[in-house]
């Protein structure tokens, strides 16, 4: 049995506890105000990746659309590209895909698709409901060559330049607003030497 608290130490501990709890929900409060603030940023999914200025991770992967062969980072150095990560299974994929048709269309940057853990039949079935805005698809059934890039989910953009430097990542889907004030201009630097 304890014996009970002189009657100024049990109102110092509720005083104590009074202040730790208020204290407590002052940085709530102000840790979710700093996190709404955050969400408001344009940038809010262009992710800092490592890859970023770096060159792109060497891979060699299958083609949908002929298994047997394959197209490899070195296939595509020479000329910028859009490597776009899609799925059948992602319905974000499908929100964006007029937006990459559309710019696809422009014919200003080969628009590489990248079909992670997706199967084939699926993807094909996918892309002839929805169309092809692809120069070339490259599939990742497993998802190994997609560690080196750092892809967790679906969307997922990156601009590589012709040198396979990896200029920019986007996690989500692209919309027309990032179409026209981040990639284009881009693309636009990457054609003027910039």
């Amino acid at each position: 049995m304890t014996a009970p608290l002189p009657r100024g130490d049990a109102s110092r501990g509720r005083m104590l506890l009074a202040v730790l709890l208020v204290g407590g929900f002052l940085g709530l409060v102000l840790l979710l105000a700093w996190g709404v603030r955050q969400s408001d940023r344009p940038d809010r999914e262009a992710l800092p990746s490592p890859l970023v200025g770096r060159p792109a991770p060497e891979f060699s992967l299958p083609v949908l659309h002929d298994a047997a062969y394959r197209v490899g980072s070195e296939d595509l150095r020479g000329q910028p590209y859009l490597m776009n990560v899609w799925g059948s299974w992602c319905p974000a994929c499908q929100v964006e895909h007029p937006v990459l048709a559309r710019y696809a269309e422009t014919k200003r940057i080969r628009v590489v698709g990248y079909n992670w853990k997706d199967e084939p039949e699926d993807a094909l079935r996918w892309l002839e409901h929805f169309g092809n805005p692809y120069w070339v698809v490259i599939t990742d059934y497993e998802g190994d060559a997609a560690i080196e890039w750092g892809i967790y989910g679906a969307p997922e953009t990156f601009l590589v330049d012709a040198e396979g430097i990896v200029r920019w990542k986007h996690v989500g889907p692209l919309t027309d607003e990032i179409i026209d004030t981040v990639v284009a201009p881009m693309v636009e630097a990457m054609e003027s030497g910039g």
